[in-house]
């Protein structure tokens, strides 16, 4: 069952009559009054196609948050699923347990091994409680940092796919070392010898997101949102009023078209129309045509030279234009 923002209202209310009136039909299958309802039908829905366009092309901010943790978004598993064929998925940071918010393995991409590396939230109550919401513990980026090693010994691009508010910030995280792990996974993106390729798909939160997220082309979906804080804790701190979460999405920029502006990432990638929870299929295959553009050119730069490259790229961010 489909579910609906707040600012999606007009379009709930039309694709509810749309509904009603296919019940109709069914119930009247057979009936000369079949033709008219099927009319009917197709005018809605052409209306809703343009309220979706009409609503997607002005989306605020917050509004982009919403879209960016919308449940019903093609999550990790289905990138997985879809994009990644002999996927042999690879558990445990050999020190201390395996953390089911960061899912990694190896597997082929348009026939080229690759290692993969992606954050999941889940997609119901029972595996969201055991993906922890994508909130990973230090055991989560130190498989991170096994997978990404073992990337580099055998020569094998990875692609990481970023959707997680941020890293667990429970006091059982920081006992474990959580700011050295998510330091030592970026320390890794940053010096991994391989062609890395991160895919920001919903929300890409503080440097939960970033410990993945450090690598060679960072594509970022149409309305994914990447921040160093969500802009209810923002609120939260300077106005000491969740309530003004608006006007801290908005001093945050961070939004897809934002963060090209500032040359933060590579590229966006375009959602259907309605955002990618409408047509997940789709979606995916979008994203995947865009990865496989980016990694080719990759595929031939000497070792060297793409983590200096790499290096120089991040080095660069921020860096003041005056003398």
């Amino acid at each position: 069952m489909r579910q609906f923002l707040d600012f999606e209202k007009p379009v709930a209310e039309l694709e509810t009559k749309i509904d009603d009136l296919r019940k109709t039909a069914t119930a009247a299958s057979g009936d000369a009054g079949g033709v008219s309802i099927s009319d009917e039908v197709g005018r809605l829905s052409d209306k809703v196609e343009k309220q979706l366009r009409a609503l997607y092309a002005k989306l605020t901010p917050v509004q982009k948050v919403q879209v960016a943790r919308h449940a019903q978004r093609p999550h990790t598993l289905d990138y997985i699923g879809q994009l990644i064929t002999d996927f042999t998925p690879l558990a445990g940071d050999r020190q201390f347990a395996d953390d089911k918010a960061i899912i990694g393995g190896l597997g082929r991409f348009n026939n080229q091994a690759v290692v993969v590396i992606g954050t999941e939230r889940g997609s119901d109550l029972e595996t969201r409680l055991a993906h922890n919401f994508g909130m990973a513990r230090p055991e989560g980026y130190r498989k991170a940092i096994r997978l990404m090693e073992m990337a580099g010994r055998f020569r094998l691009p990875i692609l990481t796919f970023v959707d997680t508010s941020g890293a667990w910030p429970g006091i059982d995280a920081e006992a474990r070392g959580q700011a050295e792990a998510i330091a030592r996974s970026i320390e890794t993106c940053l010096t991994v010898p391989v062609p890395l390729i991160a895919t920001v798909i919903g929300e890409g939160g503080s440097g939960g997101a970033v410990a993945l997220a450090t690598a060679d082309r960072v594509l970022m979906l149409e309305n994914a949102i990447y921040s160093v804080i969500s802009p209810e804790a923002c609120a939260s701190i300077l106005w000491r009023d969740p309530k003004q979460a608006p006007t801290a999405a908005d001093a945050l920029k961070l939004t897809a078209q934002d963060l090209r502006k500032f040359g933060l990432i590579d590229r966006i990638v375009p959602e259907p129309v309605g955002g990618a929870q409408r047509d997940p299929k789709t979606m995916v295959q979008t994203t995947g045509q865009a990865i496989a553009e980016e990694l080719m050119p990759l595929l031939t730069v000497p070792p060297t030279t793409l983590v200096a490259q790499r290096r120089e790229k991040f080095l660069a961010m921020g860096r003041s234009s005056i003398a």
